[in-house]
C-alpha cells in the first residue's frame, strides 16, 4: 500500500533520556506553494533537536513533510508550524528548524526558528 502524506507525527521512547545527545535531520526536497502565486516553493530544512522524553520517528517526518506539498505557505510561517508541530509531539529540550528556501524573484530566505525547554 502507498504511503500517503500526514500531518501526524509518530514518536517513539528516547533509547537514553539520561543524557544530551543531537538529532538531526536535512529534508532537501521540501515543497509547497507560494500563498501570493500559487508557484512552487522549494527549500531545504534542517532540523536539529536535544530529545526529552521522546523522539521523533522518520517516516512519520517524511510524510508530515511531504504533506505541505500542495498548501499555500508563506515562509515564515510554514517553518514555524513545524517547529510548533516537532515541539507539541516530543517537548524536546532543544531545537532548531532551519528552513532555507530557494532564490525567488532574486532573494532566497533563510527563516531560523530556536526553541529552549524552560528547566523546571
Amino acid at each position: 500500500m502507498p504511503s500517503e502524506p500526514t500531518k501526524e507525527l509518530q514518536t517513539f521512547p528516547n533509547p537514553a533520556a539520561d543524557r544530551d545527545y543531537e538529532i538531526a535531520f536535512d529534508v532537501p526536497e521540501f515543497t509547497c506553494l507560494c500563498p501570493m502565486t500559487g508557484q512552487p516553493d522549494f527549500a531545504t530544512f534542517k532540523i536539529r533537536y536535544v530529545p526529552d522524553e521522546l523522539c521523533v520517528e522518520l517516516k512519520s517526518l517524511k510524510l508530515y513533510m511531504w504533506s505541505y506539498r500542495n498548501e499555500g505557505a508563506f515562509h515564515e510561517k510554514v517553518t514555524n508550524t513545524i517547529a510548533d508541530d516537532i515541539i507539541r509531539a516530543i517537548k524536546p529540550r532543544k531545537l532548531t528548524v532551519v528552513g532555507d528556501f530557494f532564490v525567488r524573484g532574486g532573494i532566497g530566505t533563510i527563516v531560523t526558528v530556536t526553541h529552549e525547554k524552560k528547566k523546571a
